[in-house]
């Protein structure tokens, strides 16, 4: 049986990429898609933001109303957006969630435990299989090479994105931290401006923005006679489109909790 899907933020970049996603594969359903209430495309077939043809599913300006026959909610969207609809979703048949947004504060990542509490939800900074081998091997590199090694984290993305660092780049400094047995909380330097002083103990981050760049982030191993690289550049959003169709698939016959790409992967 096919899984129904819906697509959150339809008409955006990630949006209009899920759902082409959606449509070119033979065992999914495009259901319905969301956008906010008063976005101009609500009432609208899917199949107007092009590269949906084969779809008559309506956008719809109430997450209820656009999963109300659905299996899978896949949000893209920004945090306040992605919690109403987590609650919102306890008046559908959604049975998981797959959560791509980015920037969320404390509380958002305990409302999000606490709807994981109800149906499963995979949440992940990065659904790019590359990124997620980069962090697996992240995670051995602090841990094999040791705390006299510095560890930075740069990355770039398009002019758009308004969180900083980025999901993708807290999920790597969040390995390198759990690897040495320390709370990444404990451990981000500061944004570094003027007469710093030393480099303190920690994980550092620098932050580009520029142009259309879709993604780009490299480690940092740094030791006084040598450092290491660890890089991953992302061409097409279209690989994160696919590890987000992954994880639906691989969650949707399972029980309420908080998983993570990691699982999806088996890594």
């Amino acid at each position: 049986m096919s899984l129904r899907i819906v697509i959150a933020g339809a008409t955006g970049r990630m949006g209009r990429a899920l759902i082409r996603a959606v449509t070119e594969a033979d065992d999914l359903i495009l259901a319905a898609a969301a956008e906010r209430a008063d976005a101009p495309e609500v009432g609208a077939k899917i199949a107007t933001l092009g590269g949906a043809q084969r779809s008559a599913a309506l956008i719809h300006g109430e997450p209820a109303e656009a999963a109300r026959e659905a299996d899978i909610w896949i949000d893209f969207t920004v945090p306040r957006a992605t919690l109403t609809a987590l609650t919102a979703l306890d008046q559908t048949p959604v049975r998981a969630a797959i959560i791509g947004t980015t920037g969320f504060d404390a509380a958002g990542d305990q409302q999000i435990a606490a709807a994981a509490k109800r149906f499963a939800i995979v949440k992940s900074g990065n659904f790019s299989l590359g990124v997620n081998m980069l962090a697996a091997l992240v995670r051995q590199a602090a841990a094999r090479l040791g705390p006299d090694w510095d560890i930075e984290i740069v990355e770039a993305h398009h002019r758009r994105k308004v969180d900083a660092p980025s999901g993708t780049a807290l999920l790597l400094a969040e390995a390198a931290a759990e690897a040495r047995n320390l709370a990444l909380d404990t451990q981000k330097i500061p944004p570094r401006d003027g007469v710093t002083g030393p480099r303190p103990d920690g994980i550092g981050f620098a932050v580009v923005r520029g142009g259309g760049i879709i993604g780009e982030h490299e480690v940092i191993f740094a030791a006084e006679e040598e450092y290491l690289k660890l890089t991953h550049v992302a061409l097409d959003r279209a690989l994160f489109a696919r590890g987000a169709l992954a994880a639906a698939r691989w969650a949707a016959d399972k029980p309420p909790g908080l998983y993570s790409m990691a699982d999806v992967l088996g890594l």
